[in-house]
């Protein structure tokens, strides 16, 4: 059988070569080497239906080696996925549905975007825990709705990113018995052999961290012993990696060296491995008898999933409520409202924790957590337990100091479906996860994230700890929202916002230090962006001032001044940038009327997000240089953060024509 099999195998191996070659573009090492875990695993061992790629009970597959998508590209025609061999034929060209790296929700079948290395091991880690909760919260007796696993190719690369040792340890700590690594351990990387630049025991790193460690001593051909392992992974109550040794484009010219890592092996090299392997088909042709092998391994999974269905319409039938649950990704925003009233001040962290208790308690299927800093961030849910490997059906998840791992897991589990997550920390280390983030917003994942101590503001911590670029950086990312409230009316309409967000990530930006709650916020329109906060009496106002979070109370007592200066200018509360530029532009032409040049924005970050709004004679008062440490306040205000000083920079928008206003510096 097995040498039957290996037929099938090296049918994978050579469409990969000949996607690689026809591109002239491509990885093909791992798509060469690691065929023979990839099809014991899919062809053996795993659940799926490529009829429903998208079946919530499915074993999950994330390609963490992204590079080599050849391969899983390979898989998914050969099992009958929407992927024509024609679609190989267009690896790597423009618009095909097989671009370079594997796409989330662009190609059937590839469950996670992947390629910077590490992320997938990470995103992996947070459906091993989506599936855990799932299964401890949903499942009923005689019902095991939730049961399946997560399977994760991995690359020396992989190990090496410092994500991965975040990923590893947490995996660890929440006991992730149904998350298997297999590993593919060629022992080279891009730029030679691995004993360049690591010399590490991974068996002694993965155990030390609470996993099972085996190893499969001949990857390159030893179907049955990968099988032994992944089965003898099944049965643990630990995560496992699988260590399996194989030869970096194994029975190819330059095999074994980091030459077969990313270029094509062309019409020579191709001919050479077709000598080792005795491989007589021409580029791109299956034997039909090695289509049928794969066509009856996809239907002796059919009983599984048709299992599934029955088992779930009973679950239906019995619980209707929680089945809705698992299918609906949007939340509900019944009740989501602050009880903050004008007059009152209140930190924006703090509002957005009482706002995440109502969302919690009217959306049983949301949960999340925080690296560290739940009692700062104010994100614990009240009465949800703790995410742990005892307690899976807790909510409330202890990343620990893992900020690019929790943002990882966040995604992972939000990739998984059935529940949504979220993830905080404080603005200023959200350039941990900043990479995460990225990933979200290229998958339309509607992850949450929270990022608290929002501005100078932060004061004695320091510069290390206020952030300046941040949102700035973040503002550029396309395909993410980035709010930043003014009060509590704003924050709780951000809630709602998010929440009905399901296509893109959202980050959440707010305030360590109190804020009034203002009477102009109520019913804010915050799903715009951005909106009329206090308008001129005048048919044209004399000038716009545009402000975000803590700085909208700030313009507003600037305007009392101009105002006793006979100058009657708007107020404009911009929560959000890119959802205002998402706006008809008939709405943006209202709330900032191009006729009005006299405007200037006041936000206490980096200036570069606000010139398009305040166009070539305007003014941008921002902080484009790092804080400094010392008492908030005092921080605030000297950096010139004071209704006096808007006064004065406002009316100087008509003697100067420079564009950010400078600072003061302290000596």
């Amino acid at each position: 059988m097995q040498r039957e099999e290996m037929l099938a195998v090296n049918a994978l191996r050579f469409l990969s070569v000949d996607m690689i070659n026809q591109a002239n573009s491509g990885h093909p090492g791992i798509a060469i080497d690691a065929v023979p875990m990839a099809y014991t695993l899919w062809e053996r061992v795993m659940n799926f239906n490529p009829r429903d790629p998208e079946w919530l009970n499915r074993d999950r597959f994330i390609l963490s080696a992204g590079h080599g998508s050849a391969l899983l590209y390979s898989l998914l025609h050969l099992n009958g996925f929407d992927l024509s061999l024609a679609d190989l034929k267009a690896f790597r060209q423009l618009g095909s549905k097989t671009p370079g790296h594997p796409e989330y929700g662009w190609t059937p079948g590839v469950d996670a975007s992947t390629g910077p290395l590490s992320q997938g091991l990470g995103m992996a880690v947070g459906l091993a825990m989506a599936e855990k909760h799932l299964a401890a919260v949903y499942n009923r007796p005689g019902l095991p709705l939730i049961d399946h696993y997560t399977y994760v190719l991995a690359g020396d690369g992989d190990l090496m990113e410092g994500l991965s040792q975040e990923a590893i340890n947490l995996a660890g700590q929440l006991g992730l018995g149904k998350l298997i690594v297999l590993y593919d351990s060629n022992q080279v990387s891009l730029d030679g052999p691995l004993s360049l630049s690591s010399h590490e025991d991974p068996r002694q790193r993965l155990t030390a961290a609470g996993w099972q460690y085996l190893v499969v001593d001949d990857g390159n051909a030893d179907l049955d012993a990968i099988e032994v392992a992944i089965k003898q992974a099944q049965q643990s109550t630990q995560p496992t990696m699988i260590e399996v040794k194989t030869t970096i484009g194994y029975g190819a010219p330059n095999g074994g060296t980091n030459k077969v890592h990313g270029a094509p092996l062309g019409e020579e090299g191709r001919q050479a491995m077709a000598d080792f392997y005795s491989w007589s088909a021409a580029p791109f042709e299956i034997a039909p008898a090695i289509r049928q092998r794969f066509e009856t391994a996809v239907a002796n999974k059919r009983a599984a999933y048709d299992n599934w269905q029955a088992l779930f319409a009973t679950y239906r039938a019995q619980y209707p409520k929680e089945a809705r649950q698992l299918t609906n990704p949007q939340l509900s925003v019944t009740g989501v409202a602050t009880t903050r009233k004008p007059g009152e001040k209140v930190a924006a962290r703090q509002a957005s924790a009482e706002v995440l208790q109502t969302v919690a308690g009217a959306n049983p299927q949301f949960w999340g957590g925080a690296a560290d800093l739940a009692s700062s961030n104010k994100t614990f849910l009240d009465g949800g337990g703790t995410f742990g490997k005892d307690t899976p059906a807790g909510k409330n998840i202890f990343f620990g100091v893992r900020e690019f791992g929790m943002a990882a897991a966040v995604n992972g589990i939000n990739l998984h479906g059935g529940t949504r997550a979220f993830g905080s920390t404080f603005l200023v280390f959200t350039d941990y996860l900043r990479a995460a983030i990225r990933q979200a917003a290229l998958m339309h994942l509607p992850s949450i994230f929270i990022g608290t101590h929002d501005s100078i503001a932060v004061g004695e911590d320091g510069p290390t700890h206020q952030p300046v670029e941040q949102l700035a950086s973040f503002r550029a990312m396309p395909n993410l929202n980035v709010i930043r409230p003014a009060d509590a009316n704003e924050t709780a309409a951000a809630w709602r916002v998010m929440a009905q967000t399901t296509d893109r990530p959202s980050l959440l930006v707010a305030s360590r230090q109190s804020l009034p709650v203002l009477e102009e916020t109520v019913d804010a329109p915050v799903e715009r962006g951005g909106y009329v906060l206090a308008d001129s009496s005048r048919e044209v106002p004399d000038g716009i001032i545009i402000a975000a979070g803590s700085e909208v109370a700030l313009a507003l007592q600037a305007r009392e001044l101009l105002f006793d200066d006979g100058i009657d200018v708007r107020v404009v509360s911009m929560p959000s940038t890119n959802l205002f530029d998402e706006q008809p532009k008939a709405y943006r032409d209202a709330v900032l009327p191009p006729q009005v040049t006299r405007r200037l924005a006041v936000e206490m970050g980096a200036s570069q997000s606000w010139y398009k709004y305040v166009g070539l004679n305007g003014k941008v008062m921002g902080v484009d240089r790092f804080g400094i440490s010392g008492p908030g306040a005092e921080v605030v205000k000297a950096l010139g953060f004071t209704p006096e000083h808007i006064f004065r920079e406002y009316k100087h928008l008509n003697k100067t024509n420079y564009l950010a206003v400078k600072t003061p510096v302290i000596q």
